[in-house]
């Protein structure tokens, strides 16, 4: 019996050595990639063994936003050998991703006598290799950019910070998951970090990746401010809000950006005023979906959306916001989320807004019918006034027309 159980010990010693070198007989020579922004990734495998390789996959993950872990495959092509070299390219004309994208592989290798080996897992950076970037991190934020000094960096990081700080004051957001930032200094640079980019393009937000896009010159950095803060919003309101159940309606989503820009811009101003002594305002109902191309009727949407929020934050509590936002979260549908926080569903929202917008609008026509009738008794000097006054307009309406059109450009991609 003693030396039954020694056989059977002398068996299994003699066996280990054979099992631990089998898990080496596969070598790996040269794991790599190849980043060729914005067309393509290429990884790169070189391997051996004793035997020959019969299988070699590309296992990866891509830093984003997701209802669940996810990991890809990729098969790349070789004739079986004992020793294989050979690459997998991800088409970005297929699937692009953002500059910035961190990209997470390994390889699994295995040969026809079974032995299998795995790759330590690599992390790689989709960077736009173009510019020699220059960063500034505060917090959560990583802004990137190649032109300007670093006072023009500093202004655009405070303008996010303030926009950040007036988020979390006014409905209890804030970033959940760090943001990069991309500063390219004109359309034309930004359009050649996409594939397929539209010749309007002006920014790109990237809501589950938590990456910016967008063209800002050191001589348009006004705008660059209310436009960062503008897409900044989306991207932290969509992380606060990322759930398989349920969106936003695209009134609450635009609006809540339009707000923490700061006041609406005089140009939306008048549109919303016409609108309203027209009586020809866009129902809430309707601006749940996405707005219309038609540029009057978006203009209206987006000073409509801006107004709305305005309303509930101004008479109802930041708690409200925050537990109406939760409930979107949850699934459930715009009017049971706003009937469960406010008492009142989308049409009682809407009743209830425009009836606090009506009576500035009467004054406003009763204050211009005075105005208009005592400048009629002196004719020649209204037409003098009136003829400077559509000068300025036709002047500063173009402006505004070219400034919101660039700024409407921004686009956003889950």
């Amino acid at each position: 019996m003693i030396k039954r159980i020694g056989l059977v010990i002398l068996t299994l010693l003699l066996l280990i050595p054979s099992v631990v070198n089998a898990g080496n007989d596969v070598s790996i020579i040269d794991s790599s990639v190849e980043i060729n922004f914005p067309t393509a990734l290429t990884f790169n495998l070189e391997a051996e063994s004793s035997v020959t390789i019969v299988d070699a996959r590309l296992h990866y993950q891509v830093d984003k936003m997701n209802y669940a872990q996810v990991t890809s495959e990729g098969w790349p092509d070789f004739t079986p050998a004992s020793r294989v070299k050979t690459s997998w390219t991800w088409d970005m004309r297929k699937a692009s991703l953002p500059p910035g994208t961190a990209i997470t592989y390994w390889w699994t290798v295995e040969d026809k006598a079974g032995n299998k080996v795995e790759t330590p897992s690599t992390t790689a950076l989709f960077e736009d290799s173009r510019y020699d970037w220059r960063s500034l991190t505060e917090g959560k934020l990583t802004l990137f950019w190649y032109e300007g000094d670093d006072s023009f960096a500093r202004e655009l990081m405070n303008a996010c910070e303030a926009g950040l700080a007036r988020l979390t004051q006014n409905i209890g957001t804030y970033p959940e998951r760090p943001i990069k930032i991309y500063i390219y200094t004109s359309s034309r640079d930004l359009q050649g970090a996409m594939i397929f980019p539209m010749e309007w393009t002006g920014g790109v937000a990237f809501t589950e990746f938590g990456i910016i896009a967008i063209g800002v010159s050191p001589d348009r950095l006004d705008w660059g401010k209310r436009a960062l803060v503008h897409e900044l919003t989306h991207l932290v309101v969509h992380q606060a809000t990322f759930s398989p159940y349920g969106r936003l309606p695209v009134w609450l989503d635009e609006g809540l950006a339009m707000y923490n820009e700061g006041e609406l811009e005089p140009f939306l101003q008048s549109w919303l005023a016409k609108a309203i002594s027209e009586n020809k305002l866009i129902s809430v109902r309707s601006l749940c979906s996405p707005f219309s191309a038609e540029p009057e009727k978006a203009y209206l949407s987006y000073a409509e959306s801006y107004s709305l929020v305005e309303y509930l934050l101004n008479n109802y509590s930041q708690d409200k916001m925050l537990h109406l936002l939760t409930l979107l979260k949850q699934g459930n549908t715009y009017d049971e989320a706003l009937t469960q926080v406010y008492g009142f569903d989308i049409d009682g929202l809407d009743s209830r807004w425009q009836e606090t917008l009506l009576a500035p609008a009467v004054i406003t026509v009763s204050r211009s019918s005075v105005i208009a009738s005592k400048a009629w008794q002196s004719y020649p000097a209204l037409i003098a006034v009136l003829s400077a006054l559509a000068t300025a307009l036709a002047l500063w309406g173009a402006l505004a027309l070219e400034e919101w059109d660039w700024r409407r450009s921004c686009r956003r991609k889950s």
